[in-house]
Protein backbone atom coordinates (compact mmCIF):
# COMPACT_ATOMS: atom_id res chain seq x y z
CA UNK A 1 0.00 0.00 0.00
CA UNK A 2 1.40 3.53 -0.90
CA UNK A 3 -0.50 5.71 1.50
CA UNK A 4 -1.25 5.31 4.70
CA UNK A 5 -4.89 6.27 6.33
CA UNK A 6 -5.52 7.36 9.79
CA UNK A 7 -8.49 8.76 12.35
CA UNK A 8 -7.12 9.25 15.63
CA UNK A 9 -9.54 11.09 17.45
CA UNK A 10 -7.95 13.14 21.02
CA UNK A 11 -9.09 14.99 23.04
CA UNK A 12 -6.82 16.96 25.59
CA UNK A 13 -7.20 18.19 29.00
CA UNK A 14 -4.72 20.58 30.49
CA UNK A 15 -4.44 23.63 33.02
CA UNK A 16 -2.96 27.14 33.58
CA UNK A 17 -0.22 26.65 35.64
CA UNK A 18 -0.97 26.18 39.21
CA UNK A 19 -4.98 26.04 37.89
CA UNK A 20 -4.82 29.72 38.31
CA UNK A 21 -8.35 31.15 37.05
CA UNK A 22 -6.78 33.33 34.73
CA UNK A 23 -7.74 32.46 31.13
CA UNK A 24 -9.84 35.73 30.37
CA UNK A 25 -12.78 34.96 28.34
CA UNK A 26 -12.57 38.30 26.49
CA UNK A 27 -9.25 36.50 24.97
CA UNK A 28 -10.90 32.85 23.93
CA UNK A 29 -11.87 33.47 20.36
CA UNK A 30 -8.62 35.19 19.65
CA UNK A 31 -6.84 32.42 21.39
CA UNK A 32 -9.00 29.61 19.67
CA UNK A 33 -8.36 31.04 16.41
CA UNK A 34 -4.34 30.84 17.32
CA UNK A 35 -4.29 27.22 18.80
CA UNK A 36 -6.51 26.20 15.27
CA UNK A 37 -3.52 28.06 12.76
CA UNK A 38 -0.94 25.52 15.14
CA UNK A 39 -3.15 22.40 14.88
CA UNK A 40 -3.74 23.13 10.79
CA UNK A 41 0.22 23.49 10.48
CA UNK A 42 0.82 20.32 11.74
CA UNK A 43 -1.64 18.83 9.22
CA UNK A 44 -4.14 18.21 12.10
CA UNK A 45 -7.59 18.97 12.61
CA UNK A 46 -9.41 20.13 15.44
CA UNK A 47 -13.19 19.21 16.02
CA UNK A 48 -13.72 21.98 19.21
CA UNK A 49 -11.88 23.71 21.75
CA UNK A 50 -12.72 25.43 24.60
CA UNK A 51 -11.98 26.32 27.91
CA UNK A 52 -13.05 28.12 31.24
CA UNK A 53 -10.57 30.25 33.77
CA UNK A 54 -8.74 27.32 34.71
CA UNK A 55 -8.19 24.84 31.93
CA UNK A 56 -8.84 23.70 28.09
CA UNK A 57 -10.38 21.12 26.12
CA UNK A 58 -9.30 20.63 22.52
CA UNK A 59 -10.55 17.64 20.40
CA UNK A 60 -8.59 16.71 17.44
CA UNK A 61 -7.03 14.52 15.08
CA UNK A 62 -3.75 13.54 14.45
CA UNK A 63 -1.36 13.37 11.99
CA UNK A 64 0.00 10.40 11.91
CA UNK A 65 3.59 12.07 12.23
CA UNK A 66 2.71 13.24 15.18
CA UNK A 67 3.14 11.43 18.39
CA UNK A 68 0.51 12.90 21.29
CA UNK A 69 3.21 14.36 23.44
CA UNK A 70 4.75 16.10 20.87
CA UNK A 71 2.09 17.47 19.45
CA UNK A 72 0.87 19.03 22.97
CA UNK A 73 4.14 19.90 23.44
CA UNK A 74 4.29 22.23 20.51
CA UNK A 75 0.74 23.39 21.12
CA UNK A 76 1.36 24.56 24.62
CA UNK A 77 4.64 26.47 24.04
CA UNK A 78 3.20 28.02 21.13
CA UNK A 79 0.25 29.23 22.89
CA UNK A 80 2.13 30.57 25.80
CA UNK A 81 4.02 32.50 23.99
CA UNK A 82 1.28 33.57 21.92
CA UNK A 83 -0.21 34.80 25.27
CA UNK A 84 2.53 36.45 26.64
CA UNK A 85 3.71 38.33 23.34
CA UNK A 86 0.35 39.58 23.61
CA UNK A 87 0.74 40.80 26.75
CA UNK A 88 -2.93 40.18 28.20
CA UNK A 89 -1.64 39.15 31.80
CA UNK A 90 0.17 41.28 34.39
CA UNK A 91 2.82 38.25 34.89
CA UNK A 92 4.32 35.61 32.41
CA UNK A 93 1.43 33.16 31.54
CA UNK A 94 2.04 29.50 31.74
CA UNK A 95 0.60 26.01 31.39
CA UNK A 96 0.67 23.12 33.74
CA UNK A 97 3.29 20.59 32.92
CA UNK A 98 1.08 17.61 32.39
CA UNK A 99 -2.10 16.85 30.31
CA UNK A 100 -4.55 14.17 29.83
CA UNK A 101 -5.39 12.49 26.40
CA UNK A 102 -7.91 10.50 25.87
CA UNK A 103 -8.74 8.46 22.38
CA UNK A 104 -11.96 8.25 21.11
CA UNK A 105 -13.98 6.23 17.99
CA UNK A 106 -15.68 8.17 15.33
CA UNK A 107 -18.79 7.05 16.84
CA UNK A 108 -18.38 9.37 19.73
CA UNK A 109 -17.38 12.52 17.85
CA UNK A 110 -20.70 14.36 18.15
CA UNK A 111 -20.83 13.89 21.96
CA UNK A 112 -17.75 15.03 23.20
CA UNK A 113 -17.69 17.88 20.74
CA UNK A 114 -21.26 18.67 22.78
CA UNK A 115 -19.29 18.11 25.76
CA UNK A 116 -16.75 20.37 25.60
CA UNK A 117 -18.63 23.27 23.85
CA UNK A 118 -20.99 22.99 27.12
CA UNK A 119 -17.90 23.75 29.19
CA UNK A 120 -19.05 26.93 31.28
CA UNK A 121 -22.23 25.31 32.11
CA UNK A 122 -20.67 22.24 33.32
CA UNK A 123 -18.44 23.77 35.46
CA UNK A 124 -21.15 25.46 37.39
CA UNK A 125 -21.49 21.71 39.01
CA UNK A 126 -18.03 20.53 38.99
CA UNK A 127 -14.87 21.89 39.56
CA UNK A 128 -11.84 21.12 37.23
CA UNK A 129 -9.97 18.55 39.71
CA UNK A 130 -13.44 16.48 39.88
CA UNK A 131 -13.62 16.51 36.66
CA UNK A 132 -10.51 15.36 35.51
CA UNK A 133 -10.25 12.61 38.09
CA UNK A 134 -13.64 11.50 36.45
CA UNK A 135 -11.83 11.03 33.61
CA UNK A 136 -8.69 9.25 34.95
CA UNK A 137 -11.61 6.59 36.05
CA UNK A 138 -13.84 6.25 32.83
CA UNK A 139 -10.43 5.77 31.05
CA UNK A 140 -9.25 3.51 33.98
CA UNK A 141 -6.83 5.35 33.96
CA UNK A 142 -3.97 4.92 37.32
CA UNK A 143 -3.23 8.10 38.98
CA UNK A 144 -1.60 9.93 41.94
CA UNK A 145 -3.95 12.26 43.55
CA UNK A 146 -0.72 14.57 44.45
CA UNK A 147 -0.16 15.36 40.81
CA UNK A 148 -4.16 16.45 40.22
Amino acid sequence: MSNSYTQNYIQFIFSTKRREKILNEKYNEELHKYIYIIAKDRKCKIYAINNVEDHMHILVSLNPTYSISKFIKELKSLASKFINEKGWYNTKFFWQEGYGAFSYSQSQVNTVIKYINNQKEHHHKKSFKEEYIEFLEKFQIEYDEKYI
